[in-house]
């Protein structure tokens, strides 16, 4: 009962963290580049305002969840086992992505205002837009992975 409780709701955690991903990529990010310096400040600062207490949040618990099923797994049934530990090696990359790249681009953002765009405000978008890019692909083969080690464990 515990592993099947562990895994609803690692995985209700991990659909959440890519849906997060995946609704901004889908619906917004693509076209960051046709906005003006303005509206890219405005809207960035209201997307990180809106995502940033959820996602810090629910990205370590389904990491920590993730562990767990790995610790609670072992090697006894080494399909389950490996596709979860394909899933953790996913989503720890876009966790890094996260703290490391797009965290310190986003504290940058948010210095701006209307009045104070930096020069190179494009390149700074253009880089947010290729990890955030990146994070998302990488939660989405991390989602597809955790589907995988689910029908593994009960086939």
């Amino acid at each position: 009962m515990l592993r099947r409780t562990l895994l609803f709701i690692t995985g209700i955690l991990l659909v959440l963290i890519t849906g997060v991903f995946w609704g901004t990529w889908f619906s917004l990010s693509r076209t960051m580049d046709t906005l003006s310096g303005e509206t890219f400040v405005v809207i960035g600062k209201q997307i990180m305002k809106n995502v940033a207490l959820g996602m810090s949040i629910m990205m370590p618990l389904a990491i920590v969840g993730l562990i767990a099923l790995l610790l609670i797994t072992g090697r006894r049934k080494k399909d389950h086992f490996y596709w979860l530990l394909f899933t953790l090696i996913m989503f720890v990359a876009a966790l890094a992505i996260t703290l490391f790249i797009e965290v310190p681009l986003d504290n940058q953002i948010k210095t701006w205002t209307d009045g104070n765009l930096p020069h190179d405000w494009g390149v700074v978008r253009d880089r947010w837009q290729v990890y955030h890019s990146d994070r998302t692909f990488l939660s989405l083969a991390g989602m597809a992975c955790y589907l995988m080690a689910v029908i593994k464990r009960y086939t």
